[in-house]
């Protein structure tokens, strides 16, 4: 099991781990619920100049402006017609945001069924993701919020 989901399984007694389901182009990503602090709909992102291709923009939250981070450009997807959501997601260094194409519904899964990744996967990728969960209609890849700080992706 990886840390992702003991850290989960403990804190919500082995009942399962709540899971928000996002989307990035075609695929589905789980973000686990008690690392979300809020759900922007579609806030106006603020370009950085020069800054890395995986920076958003910057958004306003709560008076803060927050470093968002493009999912979709960590995967190398072409950019989105339209206004992406965005998860306010904590992390040690501070909360950041996570710009999706769009969040779907809060689920639970099993920690036993998420599995590790494939070892197929290139390692850039395996770097962000947290494994896989089968579900009855399609995949859930599991991000965890501390691979997608814009502090750690920096180094």
């Amino acid at each position: 099991m990886n840390a992702i989901c003991e850290a989960e399984s403990k804190a919500s007694g082995e009942a399962g781990i709540e899971i928000c389901s996002v989307r990035a182009g075609a695929t589905t990503f789980g973000v686990p619920i008690t690392r979300i602090l809020e759900i922007l709909g579609a806030p106006a992102a603020k370009p950085v100049p020069l800054a890395p291709s995986f920076i958003g923009g910057l958004v306003h939250y709560r008076g803060e402006v927050l470093t968002a981070v493009s999912l979709r450009s960590l995967l190398d997807l072409p950019a989105q017609e339209g206004a992406s959501d965005v998860l306010v997601l904590e992390s040690p260094a501070g909360c950041f945001g996570l710009m999706v194409d769009a969040v779907g519904e809060v689920m639970t899964v099993q920690p036993e069924w998420i599995e590790a990744n494939p070892s197929t996967l290139d390692d850039r990728r395996k770097a962000l993701f947290a494994g896989a969960c089968k579900l009855k209609d399609g995949l859930l890849v599991m991000l965890d919020p501390e691979r997608l700080d814009p502090m750690r992706l920096l180094h």
